[in-house]
């Protein structure tokens, strides 16, 4: 890039990937800094699948779903790759948000399936099932890792620069604009713009917490927490494998689905341990595994319960659990994915470039104050 960026994006998880993607694609000159590695590990993103579902309690929510699954498909048409696997899902356990999923799904004309567990395990020989079941088509997987190397390939093809390695050590606003301090491969350097979006998840309260606290504003309280989900081999053929949540009755909320070539992953929601994400462990935690491996060998008999290979993820959250993507003067923010945000990633990147280019906030997830 020759000339000044118009807009530095903060973060290449797949948020900051998409966000860079649809700025480039607008013909806006776009700076990308990403303080780790291409594809790095170390935060939300990282791994080779992640859940597409349209199964929310939740009409504002399903509605986002379907303008996703049109994202999505015009991402593929773009790429040249097939990143979205419809496979199906299915929900089960606790009969009220059974209910609520598929009032959600009948409102907005989802096609969807009620069955009784036995029914389901019949379909599924690979999963056991507790409490109402539902099923809808219109859901599966999506090919994550792939999915963030085509978002950083179609906005490097439209002319963004990609700088990996490099830590913001200091913003400043200015107003009109802001100045960023970069460390990386070339030493220390400055970038000034009109324009900064920090896609970077649960790093925000550090990177932009203090611009936003001077403009009157803050974030809202994201919890970090480091999550321990794993893969399990699967005795069954891949095609056996949807995507699941358990609303379990007794017990923490449970998604699982196939990665191909790696096993079925199964995690529980939200139950880590909050963490700082500069200075975390990623040692499994011995009761978390057990607990874990207890569930897997009820719930998911298709697998392998005794031979886990480990992850570990961040999630931030936020106190609804919904997303916040707001703009204050020059600064524009992305945080409180809260475990469901990759499967809005590319209809997330389009609002985000609509505010860094002037465009107002979804009222459900602005800023507060």
């Amino acid at each position: 890039m020759t000339a000044a960026p118009d807009h530095v994006v903060i973060g290449g998880g797949v948020v900051g990937a998409a966000t860079a993607r649809a700025l480039a694609a607008r013909g806006e000159r776009v700076l990308l800094v990403e303080q780790f590695g291409r594809g790095h590990d170390r935060g939300s993103s990282h791994g080779g699948s992640r859940i597409f579902r349209m199964g929310y309690a939740d009409a504002e929510y399903v509605a986002l779903c379907q303008q996703a699954l049109d994202a999505w498909r015009a991402l593929e048409a773009a790429s040249g790759r097939t990143l979205l696997d419809l496979t199906g899902a299915v929900d089960h356990g606790r009969p009220e948000q059974i209910d609520a999923i598929a009032a959600a799904l009948t409102d907005a004309d989802i096609a969807h399936e009620r069955l009784t567990p036995d029914q389901a395990a019949a379909r599924w020989p690979g999963l056991s099932f507790e409490g109402a079941v539902l099923t809808h088509p219109s859901a599966g997987r999506i090919r994550s890792a792939d999915t963030i190397e085509a978002l950083l390939d179609l906005a490097a093809a439209d002319g963004a620069e990609l700088r990996f390695g490099t830590r913001v050590a200091d913003l400043q606003d200015h107003g009109d604009t802001v100045t960023l301090t970069l460390d990386g491969a070339e030493g220390t350097t400055s970038v000034t713009a009109a324009s900064v979006v920090a896609a970077v998840g649960s790093w925000a309260p550090a990177v932009v917490g203090a611009a936003l606290a001077g403009r009157g504003s803050g974030l809202p309280a994201i919890r970090v927490t480091q999550e321990q989900p794993a893969h399990f081999p699967s005795h069954l053929p891949d095609a056996a494998w949807p995507s699941f949540v358990h609303w379990q009755l007794d017990g923490p909320d449970v998604y699982g689905l196939l990665t191909p070539g790696e096993g079925v992953k199964v995690g529980f929601h939200g139950t880590g341990p909050v963490v700082d994400p500069d200075h975390r462990d990623t040692t499994p935690l011995p009761e978390q595994v057990v607990q874990l491996q207890a569930y897997v060998a009820r719930f998911v008999p298709g697998v392998d319960a005794a031979a886990p290979e480990l992850i570990s993820c961040l999630y931030d959250n936020s106190p609804s659990e919904d997303f916040v993507l707001d703009r204050r003067g020059p600064v524009t923010v992305a945080t409180g994915s809260s475990g469901h945000g990759f499967k809005f990633a590319p209809l997330l990147g389009q609002m985000l470039a609509d505010l860094a280019t002037g465009g107002d906030a979804h009222p459900r997830f602005r800023l507060p104050g």
